[in-house]
């Protein structure tokens, strides 16, 4: 009987149906040739119970760490701040003893001088930077003011509404009530 459902839970519940079926209906066989071997019932029960017991010890296994796990991110945030202190006190009382320093696993920065070279090229690279950025100092800042050439106020008022009044028809108009500035209104 081939299955095509072969997840873990599912092959433990198998081998404990097997182990049932066995139990129960294998009880007077002598010896069983299966899978390339002999097996007794006895022994096909035993290493069936194998299965069983390989999975509740991985399941145990897992709660286990999960638990460890959760116990590390509780407690590591404050036991981080305590390393942190711990360097910081042993840096400022050995500060002068690299010896020391290095017996707690603390090296401290140390920096190679630039050359004359590195020195110039640093300062050419600085200047072109703020020229690309166009970034100035505080005092740069001051100098730069704003050009105003003059200025225009506009009043923030409503124009009073035009009325249309009825006019007579001129004499060179071609369109009846079309007076200069009013626009006729057809329906």
């Amino acid at each position: 009987m081939a299955t095509n459902n072969r997840g873990k839970s599912t092959v433990v519940a198998r081998a404990t149906q097997l182990i049932a079926g066995a139990n129960k209906h294998l009880a007077s066989v002598t010896k069983l040739t299966l899978a390339g071997g002999s097996y007794t019932p006895a022994e096909l029960t035993t290493q069936l119970q194998r299965v069983v017991s390989l999975r509740d010890d991985v399941d145990t296994a897992k709660a286990t760490a999960k638990a460890k796990l959760a116990v590390e991110t509780a407690d590591m945030p404050s036991l981080r701040t305590l390393m942190s202190a711990v360097v910081t006190y042993v840096k400022a009382a050995y500060g002068n003893a690299p010896d020391v320093l290095a017996d707690f696993g603390v090296h401290p920065k140390t920096r190679a001088p630039l050359t004359a070279v590195a020195k110039a090229a640093a300062a050419v690279k600085r200047k072109a930077t703020r020229a690309a950025r166009n970034t100035m100092g505080s005092t740069q800042k001051k100098g730069v003011k704003g050009d105003v050439t003059g200025i225009t106020v506009t009043p923030v008022t409503a124009p009073k509404p035009i009325t249309a009044t009825p006019a007579s028809p001129t004499a060179g108009s071609s369109t009846p009530g079309a007076t200069a500035g009013v626009t006729p209104h057809t329906a």
